[in-house]
């Protein structure tokens, strides 16, 4: 099993190195392609639609196929997109890579998350699940700095090599070391689409928009941030990134053992934590060594909050987890996308450099809002249950009973 789950890392390695990589080689990509730089900055975007649209998609089509052969099917697609992003000739072409490369993104997370959830007994699921999201947060570390440095050496087209590489290797690691998982006999898209109409699952997935949102209006101008009111130069963010990524590693560490012990009061925290780090944030840009402290600890929370989601929609959908799981990155990329737009927002507003911080605050708190709306709806009935495991002794995972007040 730890070999399993290792696998299943190396494939969030993967996806969190290409999706990242780009944004550090703009202008060589821009330069290979003959565009603008902000032109060649709707890769970026292309990606992530791919990943909006294909989570659900590409979940529902694959909803009666065993998830092992789909997590290989989706890892393939994965090398294909990637070895296309290498292969084209103009900006049209790579375009269209880019948002095929991302189709796969949220189905193999979700898909993966449920299989990680089902190779161990029920009160560990959600270490098992932290631990495959341990591969994005090292991807920060290692894979985009190594990814970045690649493509500025030796061209940007050798970065998408080395993931088409990561990806094979991943898909060997699959089909080696997981173990085959039957699907349910009620399995099928119309199943799937039942358990996304649970109001829990819905609050769930506004949750993420909204409260990821605030981590990623921050994380859009962290860059402009430092280097026009913290002082850093530019030659040292990408230490300061990889900073920012050793805390989601923290963050993804402990938050597995947490969420297994008590889930809505981990994600309560870690919203809570979220909104008060960043407000901390817009004081301490400032100086230097409070600044990077205060930026280990974003990155920290902002990882600490992935798991205790991921498993409550996989709770809230009951049998029909992987939609859910994989609909979870969807909102993530709008989270992406909304909180870059509201933080540019104060920007040309006038509020000045550090004016996104306290936006990304406000819809932390707003995410909390949402999530304590959701633990509302819980309470006084059985909470809802998770599959965990295909084995029969461990075939679902029930949270405690909350007695109704008296």
């Amino acid at each position: 099993m730890p070999l399993a789950l290792l696998a299943l890392a190396v494939v969030a390695f993967g996806i969190g190195t290409t999706e990242f990589a780009t944004m550090g080689l703009l202008p060589q990509i821009a330069d290979g392609v003959d565009v603008s730089v902000p032109h060649a900055g709707n890769l970026v975007s292309a990606y992530a639609l791919g990943v909006v649209v294909g989570a659900p998609v590409l979940t529902g089509i694959g909803a009666r196929v065993p998830h092992k052969r789909l997590l290989l099917l989706l890892s393939g697609l994965f090398v294909v997109g990637n070895i296309a992003s290498a292969l084209a000739p103009n900006f049209g072409l790579l375009f269209a890579a880019r948002f095929l490369a991302g189709l796969p993104h949220g189905a193999l997370f979700g898909v993966g998350a449920v299989v990680a959830s089902r190779l161990v007994a029920p009160e560990r699921a959600a270490r098992a699940v932290s631990k495959m999201f341990l591969g994005l947060t090292v991807a920060n570390i290692v894979g985009v700095p190594a990814g970045t440095a690649l493509g500025q050496h030796l061209g940007w087209r050798s970065a998408y090599w080395a993931v088409a590489v990561i990806g094979v290797l991943a898909l060997v690691a699959l089909a080696l070391f997981v173990p085959y998982q039957p699907r349910g006999t009620q399995s099928g898209i119309r199943h799937e689409l039942r358990a996304m109409g649970n109001k829990q699952v819905v609050i769930g997935l506004a949750t993420a928009v909204v409260g990821f949102g605030g981590f990623f209006a921050v994380y859009s101008y962290l860059v402009p941030m430092l280097t026009n009111v913290t002082g850093i130069s530019d030659t040292s963010t990408t230490l300061v990134l990889a900073l920012y990524g050793v805390g989601m590693t923290l963050g993804t560490l402990i938050a597995g053992p947490l969420t297994d012990r008590a889930l809505r009061p981990t994600l309560y925290a870690g919203m809570a934590l979220l909104a008060a780090a960043l407000v901390t944030f817009y004081f301490a840009v400032h100086s230097t060594v409070p600044a990077l402290i205060t930026i280990t600890f974003i990155g920290a929370m902002g990882s600490l909050i992935t798991t205790p989601v991921q498993m409550l929609l996989m709770a809230k959908a009951e049998d029909a987890p992987t939609m859910a799981a994989a609909s979870n990155h969807s909102a993530f990329n709008l989270a992406n996308a909304g909180g870059a737009w509201l933080g540019g927002l104060a920007i040309s507003a006038g509020w000045g450099w550090t004016s996104p911080n306290l936006v990304g605050a406000a819809l932390a708190v707003a995410g909390l809002g949402l999530a304590f709306t959701g633990g509302l709806m819980d309470r006084g009935t059985r909470r809802s249950e998770v599959v965990t495991s295909s084995r029969p002794e461990f075939a679902k995972q029930t949270d405690q009973e909350v007695s109704p007040a008296p």
